[in-house]
């Protein structure tokens, strides 16, 4: 199946091109002490996308319109969909449902040639979010912005329903909405259950409210067509299908869950179903995922720690087979080593930086109290190698086996790398260093056993030659482990309050082994796990929501306090000064990384490389290119930038506001009405400071607002708002030049969703070869190896342009001169949906062609140079940029063109960017103006940067097929031909 998502669809609509209404949300603000990651601001972006896309551009919502309206939206989207490429037949079959559920669906949706046609369904937006990224964060913040648009008029105030499957994350959600609403006064979220709906219903209080909402809750498998004690009939609660049905984790479970699914999407039929999970499966979940954030993007993003599935597999510990005692030993050794060695390495790390966390160990098993159950085995040989009870022969084999396999390299899953182990490092653990950094213990010792006689769920275990215990078991009920298995042990009760499981995370805890069942493993927060073991686990498809949930529990990470994202990435985004990077970056690599044994390697492999299917195409890839020869090694510079202390309103010419002439004098009426300024910080919230600039905009307009372009708001309400978020918007300026390392990496992340891509791979490489091949071959000719003749055949035969299509797209593989990096991908169509981050915008085609022409030229302007290169940007995973105000947004954005070029001559040396977007893109006016206000002077010429005693200035130029159509007052910016590039060096050097 070859499905595009939703989020594919709709990231070529880009967000600040969507009404002011749409746009003005507070995104990062969570709690006073908690902001939204990127990442889960871009979610709630997609998601307004998707609700402008469906309330407005299809048919615009108005108060009171006729539910022929919802179901012309209906109709609409699905089309879109079908514009955009879905084939697959998606509609709901009657014949095979029971026949409870086929009434069910008969009794809401007409059916049509014996099926549901699924259009009916299509009102709803998935977001694939891995465990532990937060999405309980965006499903609370999605209802503030429901809650502004539906105030705003732009959505149906249709009550709000959160779902969901357990208990446990109900009182997560409670919680969570508690700390949202601390300390807010501009609006709170109320919870109530959902038996309480029908009374609210009674009473003249609104459920949507000026500054308020009330949002009900419920267990989403205690939703039925029948009334019980506590499963509910949905038919009291329906409402004609107009609610917003937020399902956190819902969409999973028994038999009867398809029914469940039904009643979900009847209770939304003319309202809206947002869905939440860390795992899809179902093609409707995945066509209709909005965004997707699962485990394999969120630990290629740098949010999770890297996976590696050892070689090594804990088959000993399986029931059938017979393996000695000794051989069991081993398994466990191995993963005690590992984790002493993860332990070492954070270790030798200073104290005075307080960086990562104390690396932990899980042995997640699949029995607890049978006769020789899992749990029971791991912890004898735990007890045994604790006692100092190993031969020198098994603890060598242990050590060999599992130091062979991280010489190797173990393969970090998703990201195409290896982990590369410290030898040194390990070959300092000795077994007394192993019993001190496991066992907590500077010598062998017998067991003795820690309880609270309050918490019958878990018990931790000493040494006795220790005075810390280093390990702990949670399970459902430990009494039958204290009657058969410790009996004989020295039991020790504690009367304190807090159990060790909770103080897990605490810098103090001593705890480095975490044994137990599927007891903890759910709404378990920690970021010290870098081992996970599990025994008999994973050999059978139940146990795969486990598998996917404790390793998503695993893979989180904090390099440092608040920073929950790894080291590089932190380190490549300003976020971590160098000195600290160098300090920590070479004990990184083990501490961000979660080291899985498993009993079945290839089972537990496939389980979680399931994750990475998260589109359903034929399969995916990913294919690093590499840095071309002939650039390697030179002085590649970008400029780089810092937040300046002041706001665009304390620019020396502030980028004006944009808003329609009558709007300006409507918004001037409205003040001057109001007359005490109280009123205003009353009515709208306005700081004082906010009342002082907006009275000094209204008496000095033409200094702050720009009226050309007519941008409308509509209501005074969000005209303020967004006035006083541009008073806040704090500008960026340039901090200097660096030279280019990682700002430039979508080459080394081409994605390819074909099945087999040998051939392609083949003839990458065939393209790649042809300079040494051509260099060979002259070499042999000129020893008087080769005849002329052969020589020449064989000329012909190195190709350094190939061609590769699939259904009918064709990609053209090239070696294009001077080019960063090697083969450069240039996609014939634009639309071309098996690869991505290669070249395939038309005007970049047309630029690269014409370049490419001008350059055969002899006696070309490059050609007068001492040297010079090229690079395409990708907007999606680079970070070469150019910072702007945009008025459409409100914000400042990046303006990341399509090539950039590095030139010197002499010690003059240019950096330009170059976008052939062309005039069609209507915002180019803010971007060179935010690129004038960086890198011009007073004069209106480029300024001068020194570096290594190059004098250095940055240009921009935008291509056009035509220069004299370009505008007046930006003319100088514009050319039509390449050797405006090289003439850079005419101005001003």
């Amino acid at each position: 199946m070859n499905m595009r998502t939703l989020q594919d669809i709709l990231s070529d609509l880009p967000f600040a091109n969507l009404p002011p209404a749409w746009q003005d949300h507070d995104l990062a603000t969570f709690s006073p002490t908690k902001r939204l990651w990127d990442y889960q601001q871009e979610a709630l972006r997609y998601a307004l996308k998707v609700l402008w896309k469906y309330y407005e551009d299809f048919r615009d919502f108005v108060p009171g319109e006729p539910e022929e309206a919802n179901k012309e939206r209906k109709e609409r989207l699905w089309a879109w969909y079908r514009d955009n490429g879905l084939e697959e037949d998606l509609d709901i079959p009657l014949g095979g449902q029971k026949r409870e559920v086929r009434a069910l669906l008969e009794e809401y949706y007409p059916p049509q040639n014996g099926s549901l046609p699924y259009r009916h369904f299509i009102n709803r937006m998935g977001f694939w979010m891995a465990t532990g990224s937060g999405k309980s964060l965006v499903l609370i913040k999605l209802i503030e912005v429901l809650w502004r648009l539906m105030q705003r008029g732009e959505i149906p105030q249709h009550p709000v329903l959160v779902l969901t499957a357990r208990d446990d994350l109900l009182d997560q959600l409670k919680a969570h909405v508690a700390e949202f609403n601390e300390g807010r006064t501009d609006f709170r979220i109320h919870l109530e259950d959902l038996k309480a709906y029908p009374e609210r219903l009674r009473t003249f209080f609104p459920l949507v409210g000026d500054h308020d909402i009330t949002v009900f809750f419920y267990r989403a498998d205690n939703l039925s067509d029948e009334q019980k004690e506590r499963i509910v009939d949905f038919r009291n609660y329906e409402n004609g299908g107009r609610w917003y049905v937020l399902l956190d984790e819902a969409h999973k479970g028994d038999k009867e869950d398809s029914k469940r699914q039904h009643i979900y999407s009847i209770l939304s039929r003319n309202g809206f179903l947002f869905n939440f999970s860390a795992t899809f499966t179902d093609p409707r979940d995945i066509l209709t995922t909005v965004y997707n954030f699962n485990l394999s993007e969120f630990v290629r993003a740098g949010y999770g720690k890297h996976i590696a599935i050892l070689k090594q597999e804990n088959r000993a510990f399986r029931d059938k087979e017979d393996y000695t005692g000794a051989e069991k030993q081993c398994m466990v050794l191995k993963a005690l080593l590992m984790l002493a060695y993860a332990r070492k390495a954070q270790e030798s790390l200073p104290p005075d930086r307080q960086a990562y966390h104390r690396p932990l160990m899980l042995t997640l098993v699949n029995s607890v109290n049978t006769k020789d159950a899992d749990l029971k085995l791991f912890f004898r040989e735990l007890e045994r190698i604790g006692q100092g009870d190993v031969s020198e022969d098994v603890w060598e084999q242990a050590r060999a086996e599992l130091w062979a396999e991280l010489a190797e390299g173990p393969e970090w899953l998703f990201e195409g790398e290896r982990f590369q182990a410290d030898q040194a490092l390990f070959d300092g653990i000795t077994q007394e260093e192993l019993r001190r950094l496991v066992y907590n213990a500077p010598a062998p010792g017998e067991i003795e056993v820690l309880l609270r006689s309050s918490n019958r769920q878990e018990m931790a275990f000493k040494l006795k030659s220790a005075d810390q215990p280093f390990a702990l078991i949670k399970i459902g009920d430990i009494s039958n482990w204290l009657k058969e298995e410790l009996e004989g042990y020295e039991v020790i009760e504690g009367y304190e309050d807090e159990g060790f499981f909770r103080r897990l995370n605490e810098e103090d805890s001593p705890i480095n082994i975490l044994m137990g069942s599927r007891t903890f493993y759910e709404g378990w927060d920690s970021n010290r796990p870098n081992v996970i073991t599990y025994i008999n686990i994973g050999t059978g498809t139940e146990a795969k929501k486990f598998i996917l949930q404790s390793v998503g529990r695993g893979v989180r990470i904090e390099p440092l306090p608040g920073y929950r994202r790894r080291l590089l990435p932190l380190y490549n985004a300003g976020q971590v000064e160098e000195d600290t990077y160098r300090i920590l970056c070479d004990q990184a690599p083990v501490l961000e990384t979660l080291f899985i044994f498993g009993t079945n390697r290839n089972a537990l492999y496939t389980v979680i490389e399931q994750l990475d299917q998260e589109k359903r195409r034929e399969a995916e890839h990913e294919i690093a290119l590499e840095v071309n020869d002939e650039v390697s090694g030179r002085l590649l510079l970008v400029p780089v930038y810092r937040e300046a202390g002041h706001t665009i309103l304390e620019d020396r010419k502030p980028r004006k506001f944009e808003i329609a002439e009558e709007e300006l004098e409507r918004l001037q009426r409205y003040v001057n009405y109001l007359v005490d300024p109280r009123l205003l910080f009353c009515h709208h919230r306005a700081s004082p400071g906010d009342i002082a600039l907006l009275t000094r905009c209204l008496e000095h307009p033409k200094d702050y607002f720009n009226t050309t372009n007519s941008r409308r708001y509509g209501q005074i309400d969000l005209l303020l708002s967004r006035l006083f978020a541009y008073f806040r918007v704090t500008p960026q300026e340039v901090d200097g030049l660096k030279p280019l390392e990682e700002e430039i990496r979508h080459f080394q992340h081409i994605r390819v969703f074909l099945e087999d891509i040998a051939e392609l791979k083949a003839k990458i490489a065939q393209v790649n070869e042809a300079p040494r091949r051509l260099a060979e071959l002259r070499v042999r000719y000129e020893a008087g190896q080769l005849s002329f003749d052969e020589m020449v055949r064989q000329v012909q035969a190195v190709r350094d342009n190939e061609s590769f299509t699939h259904n009918g797209q064709t990609l053209h593989i090239k070696r294009v001169a001077q080019h960063y990096y090697v083969p450069v991908l240039i996609s014939e169509s634009e639309r071309i949906d098996w690869i991505r981050h290669v070249i395939r915008h038309p005007s970049e085609v047309q630029f690269l062609e014409g370049l490419e022409e001008y350059l055969g030229q002899p006696g070309n302007a490059f050609a007068k140079l001492d040297w010079w290169a090229f690079s395409k940007i990708d907007e999606s995973l680079d970070k070469v940029y150019i910072p702007y105000y945009d008025p459409q947004s409100n914000r400042i954005r990046w303006f990341l063109p399509d090539f950039i070029f590095w030139l010197q001559k002499g010690d003059k040396y240019a950096v330009v960017f170059v976008d052939p977007k062309g005039m069609q893109q209507t915002d180019y006016q803010y971007k060179v103006d935010g690129y004038r206000e960086l890198f011009w002077d007073e004069a209106r010429r480029p300024k001068v940067f020194s570096h290594e005693g190059l004098s250095v200035r940055v240009h921009l130029l935008l291509h056009t097929e035509d220069a004299n159509r370009a505008p007046a007052g930006y003319r100088e910016h514009w050319f039509d031909h390449p050797q405006a590039i090289p003439n850079c060096f005419n101005w001003g050097y």
